[in-house]
């Protein structure tokens, strides 16, 4: 979800932003202690505890954030209605960006000094944009909807899952295992510009290295959704399989153009790279047939109780509204967040410090969707393993299960972002 082209709007942008809350009072200064003795701070009342919501639902990854959004909502409604966290209400400020680098860094602007922190941000280059500041004077939890490795290393901005290139390259073992490319192959490698798929690009480039295969690099822009000349290139170079680190439609060209010139061979995509909705496009038999999906939580339609009790209680709350992996992934960030909010709260703080250190006491997270996490490292990711999910129309959500939670060997001692 991270496209560099933005880099100089953003950098415009954010010194705008910036400028403009330069007058704000120094962090920490309006810290207070209430009834029951509780620091608090940015985003916390007696009442409530205000988190913010950076999310797309009107551009590129509209369907993905709608379902984010929502996931979150739920989580708040239903722990709102347990009695909330430390004697509070949840509070969720929800501001659609629509994946336009202005409006992102100028809606985190707006909300910063009214939240505690944000349990979203869909954008890795928006994220990255205001990262700087983040880590120098709010340092506000991010939990952001992106895994480039640009974003670890910060006490702040957290990765909840693998980030991209160590996702790649369980993706690339998974074929290797399979069978279905072998040393001396030439694989494709079909990638958006900028964070995510450049992220993407050094694990296949590791993972190609221990393997003795080689890369066919195929460089897209987010603008770009007919894949054909793509394709062609791919085919003419010889490539016995292809990864794709791009959105759900340009996924869905390179899959549905390749089957139709007979071009048969298999497609691994990204946790960003699918969307259920496709599989009821002319795309969905091939995406059906030969394609994969690599992620860091089991699919809203597995039959194991997390994902089951979820889809039970979004469908409930959102009866028009289809699943797919967004629910997962924005109730699993969520349920990260509160899970820090009850362990600040034991410690009796809960400023934007006390959320940062107790974030780090999670040193082996069960979110219930098949991955443990371990944030005790900023800078690592929370996980190294990917599930590698396959499209099936007759499972909710669309994806099923083909193979669990696994760490490929060249995944186990490669540096993530280095």
């Amino acid at each position: 979800m991270k496209p560099r082209l933005y880099a100089a709007v953003l950098a415009a942008a954010l010194t705008l932003t910036v400028a403009g809350c330069s007058e704000k009072a120094t962090k920490g200064e309006g810290d207070e202690k209430d009834a029951g003795g509780v620091k608090t701070g940015e985003g916390v009342t007696g009442k409530t505890i205000t988190l913010g919501v950076l999310t797309d639902m009107t551009g590129v990854y509209a369907s993905l954030g709608k379902s984010v959004t929502q996931a979150q909502q739920l989580w708040a409604k239903q722990t709102n209605a347990a009695g909330g966290i430390c004697g509070r209400n949840i509070e969720l400020t929800v501001r659609d960006h629509g994946y336009d680098p202005q409006k992102a860094v100028a809606a985190y602007t707006e909300l910063e000094p009214e939240v505690l922190g944000f349990a979203q941000f869909i954008g890795s280059p928006f994220v990255a944009a205001v990262k700087q500041r983040i880590d120098g004077q709010d340092k506000g939890l991010v939990l952001p909807q992106a895994w480039s490795a640009s974003l670890l290393g910060s006490p702040y901005v957290r990765v909840v899952g693998a980030t991209y290139d160590i996702e790649t390259i369980n993706a690339v073992d998974y074929l290797l295992t399979r069978k279905r490319i072998a040393k001396g192959d030439r694989i494709g490698h079909v990638y958006f510009e900028g964070d995510y798929g450049e992220n993407a690009l050094a694990g296949s480039r590791y993972a190609a290295g221990q393997a003795g295969l080689t890369v066919v690099e195929q460089k897209i822009k987010p603008t770009d959704n007919d894949m054909s000349a793509q394709v062609a290139a791919l085919k003419k170079a010889g490539v016995k399989a292809v990864l794709i680190s791009a959105g759900p439609r340009q996924a869905a060209s390179l899959v549905g153009v390749a089957a139709a010139g007979g071009f048969n061979v298999p497609v691994v995509g990204n946790n960003s790279a699918f969307a259920p909705q496709l599989l009821a496009t002319p795309a969905g038999p091939a995406l059906t047939k030969d394609y994969y999906v690599a992620a860091s939580t089991l699919p809203i339609g597995a039959p194991d109780a997390g994902p089951a009790k979820l889809a039970k209680e979004y469908t409930a709350a959102y009866p028009k509204d289809g699943l797919d992996n967004g629910v997962v992934a924005g109730y699993t960030a969520a349920n990260v967040y509160g899970e820090v909010l009850r362990k600040a709260c034991a410690d009796k703080d809960l400023t934007r410090a006390g959320i940062d250190k107790a974030l780090l006491t999670l040193t082996a997270y069960d979110s219930g969707f098949g991955i443990t996490h371990d944030f005790s490292d900023p800078a690592a990711p929370s996980t190294r393993q990917s599930l590698i999910l396959k499209p099936d129309t007759k499972v909710p959500g669309g994806l099923k299960v083909v193979r669990p939670a696994t760490v490929a060997k060249a995944a186990e001692s490669f540096k993530a972002g280095g």
